[in-house]
């Protein structure tokens, strides 16, 4: 099932992304620094949807009390719920 979040607090605007048998897939991030964001794109693909809240939760970027990396867990959270 695809996914759409609307980010909080952050430079991404929102993120799509799909899970399948409780595994993270297809996740793209609208806005935000490109590099980062597919990275962790890149990085999360094929993972566990709890080992991914796991490892991103409580990011934060500056003093922003979030991140790109702690929406997705937000958004992941979200989903599973």
């Amino acid at each position: 099932m695809t996914y759409t979040y609307k980010t909080k607090g952050t430079c991404s605007r929102a993120i799509t992304f799909d899970v399948e048998d409780n595994i993270v897939k297809n996740v793209k991030f609208q806005g935000g620094c490109m590099g980062n964001t597919n990275g962790v794109a890149m990085l999360v693909e094929g993972m566990e949807v709890n080992e991914v809240i796991k490892r991103l939760e409580g990011i934060q970027c500056g003093f922003r009390g979030t991140s790109c990396p702690d929406q997705l867990a937000s958004a992941l959270k979200e989903a599973i719920e």
